[in-house]
């Protein structure tokens, strides 16, 4: 038996099973999870193992809110392509790395634990290394809707500085890797509960270089998410520059 076996092959009644994620989840409800972390940050750490096992050892220490998960996840975020585990998952529609999306979803699920644990503090700084990579990392639409609102307000100046650098790339007219100006919406729209005239901004600034039908469709979330007379004015934006599906889900979303 492999040690990731061990780790995250078996659930806590030592019982064998078939997906790791089943494991790493009934953790958040099972405090024997401790009992592995240490196995796991070994693995983690062990240059010598499979990057497989490595990147699945850092989804399961950051989905336990664990300090060494995080800081994983910002060691990975300082120089992506140089992470151990880079590109051991492809994005079928880009055909671009998609491991920086699974970590946002571990850092994500990390929640309740990392309020148990008192790690919420880096759990934030998690997030606000993610961030500051959405400009060129691709996220699978995950990033933005996993931002909740004690967070934004605390990477605020993080998405403003990602938004105006992936703006540039924008009004460059350089084809992107990925599809950019809707992961950039995405950012602006989780900023809506916090600051919705700043959510309007930036997607604006977004939308003002690319206003795909995508990037549309997306930015009628921030219609959803707030009613201010500045939201009502994005929204008369977004009837004018779109098709008929773009104006049927604003009308939905001012109902």
């Amino acid at each position: 038996m492999s040690q990731l076996d061990e780790l995250l092959g078996m659930d806590f009644d030592g019982n064998p099973v078939s997906d790791v994620e089943d494991v790493i989840y009934e953790a958040l409800d099972d405090h024997r999870h401790r009992e592995r972390v240490p196995g796991l940050i070994d693995l983690l750490n062990d240059r010598s193992a499979a990057e497989r096992e490595r990147f699945l050892a850092c989804v399961a220490l950051t989905t336990w809110a664990e300090p060494a998960g995080f800081d994983a996840v910002i060691e990975a975020a300082r120089d992506p392509e140089r992470a151990p585990w880079y590109d051991i998952l492809i994005d079928r529609k880009f055909s671009v790395d998609n491991t920086f999306a699974q970590l946002s979803l571990a850092v994500s699920d990390s929640d309740v634990l990392a309020r148990e644990k008192n790690t919420w503090a880096r759990r934030t700084e998690a997030f606000r290394s993610l961030v500051r990579i959405a400009d060129r990392e691709y996220f699978d639409e995950k990033l933005g809707d996993l931002l909740d609102t004690q967070t934004v307000a605390a990477v605020l100046p993080d998405i403003l500085e990602v938004v105006a650098r992936g703006v540039a790339k924008l009004a460059a007219c350089r084809r992107q890797r990925f599809d950019l100006a809707t992961q950039l919406v995405d950012l602006a729209a989780a900023v809506t509960p916090v600051e919705a005239a700043t959510a309007v901004s930036l997607a604006q600034d977004v939308l003002s270089h690319d206003a795909g039908h995508r990037a549309l469709i997306h930015a009628v979330v921030i219609v959803q998410r707030a009613k201010a007379p500045e939201i009502v004015q994005f929204a008369d934006y977004l009837s004018t520059v779109g098709d008929g599906r773009v104006r049927a889900q604003v009308e939905q979303a001012l109902a």
